[in-house]
């Protein structure tokens, strides 16, 4: 059996598919994903970890969320262990986003992914490492599943109903509000239909616990004007240019609350804005160096749910987008750029930026990490004396 420390550098040096070892007691243990059904790849660098960077290196959203959830809470001591899980279906990235915002307190749970009403192998590994003993406020719920995903037997398991994402995601927020006695002074709105504008919400749900609704490009569907109006006129952002949530759509949910529109050029620049964006206790405003992040593909939509527990626990930040073909896109390459960490005698006295890369080369390519591994570098800040 391998110790905590040496399971998680495990966990981070894996290529594709997941297995593992353990006991299901709850003792440390690992998850090795490996490539193609062959034997477990060896520790590779650059490509795993660069000295401000560590990917996981996933083929898919349900291998993401199996290694995030085994690196959030991977045993061995106090807060190490989540009393329940989140179980979504992977081909319902809507329900997985607004999912995220169990991951927040008071439930902290993670997610995991299930398939069309099957447990897949990295999901069935990383419940027997988790082993989680079931959650007080959860009434002793083990998992909680969303809409259409499978229920692992031998869990004690509490369903969330939904056959779309805008009932699911009321339903996901009904529960939330239940468990945590008070419903949030603020919501988010995203798009159904445009996910990368979405993506970013879900990594702000689960440190904040406010929740993620969907809308339409043209309409707020009655499921979420109804949700809406439980939380009682609240603060309500909404993501993205009038060309993914219309217009309209902000006029009507004008009715319902005060309405603040965060958005870029493009779901890059828009996830860029997102993560400057404070308001009161709303938003990241990570405007400054300091912080953790994620950065992920926007054609891998079902990673921001996936990867959100990144966001809640150890290094906290926003979720950040790369671009389409996995290169770094100009919006995201000015933003860390301006956020770079800086030092005037001593580094060890600066603080300090780290990136999650989410999925393997495929998604954010090799090219990719290294350049914004050089972008959160702690540089050396010189002061020229002026002169008269």
């Amino acid at each position: 059996m391998l110790a905590a420390a040496r399971a998680l550098a495990l966990l981070l040096c894996c290529a594709l598919a997941l297995g593992a070892c353990g006991d299901g007691g709850g003792s440390a243990g690992s998850v090795t994903v490996t490539a193609g059904g062959a034997a477990p790849a060896r520790p590779s660098f650059p490509d795993i970890a660069t000295k401000n960077t560590v990917r996981v290196p996933s083929s898919s959203p349900t291998s993401t969320a199996a290694a995030v959830a085994v690196a959030a809470y991977p045993g061995g001591g106090p807060g190490q262990r989540a009393g329940t899980v989140v179980l979504a279906d992977a081909r319902d990235w809507q329900g997985a986003l607004a999912g995220a915002v169990l991951m927040a307190p008071p439930l902290g749970a993670p997610l995991l992914l299930t398939d069309q009403g099957s447990l897949p192998s990295e999901t069935a590994a990383a419940l027997k490492l988790l082993a989680p003993p079931g959650s007080a406020i959860a009434n002793g719920a083990q998992g909680i599943r969303l809409g259409a995903a499978a229920g692992p037997p031998g869990l004690r398991i509490t369903s969330l109903p939904g056959a779309d994402p805008f009932t699911l995601a009321a339903a996901i927020d009904d529960y939330r509000a239940r468990i945590a006695g008070r419903r949030s002074a603020a919501v988010m709105v995203v798009s159904s239909e445009q996910a990368a504008f979405a993506m970013p919400a879900a990594a702000l749900a689960a440190k904040s616990g406010d929740p993620v609704l969907f809308a339409t490009r043209r309409s707020v569907p009655a499921a979420t004007r109804a949700a809406i109006r439980l939380h009682g006129r609240p603060r309500i952002y909404l993501l993205g240019p009038a060309s993914v949530l219309s217009g309209a759509v902000e006029r009507e949910l004008r009715t319902l609350g005060t309405v603040t529109r965060i958005t870029g050029r493009d779901a890059q620049g828009t996830a860029v804005a997102f993560a400057r964006f404070r308001d009161r206790a709303f938003g990241w405003g990570v405007s400054d160096p300091g912080h953790g992040m994620q950065i992920a593909s926007p054609r891998r939509p079902g990673d921001a749910g996936a990867s959100a527990a990144l966001a809640a626990r150890g290094s906290y930040g926003p979720l950040l987008l790369a671009a389409d073909d996995g290169s770094l896109p100009p919006r995201l390459d000015a933003y860390l750029r301006d956020i770079q960490p800086g030092y005037s005698s001593d580094p060890v006295r600066g603080v300090y930026n780290r990136a999650w890369i989410i999925g393997d080369d495929d998604a954010v390519s090799l090219r990719a990490q290294t350049a914004i591994d050089g972008l959160l570098e702690i540089q050396r800040v010189t002061t020229r004396a002026s002169t008269r």
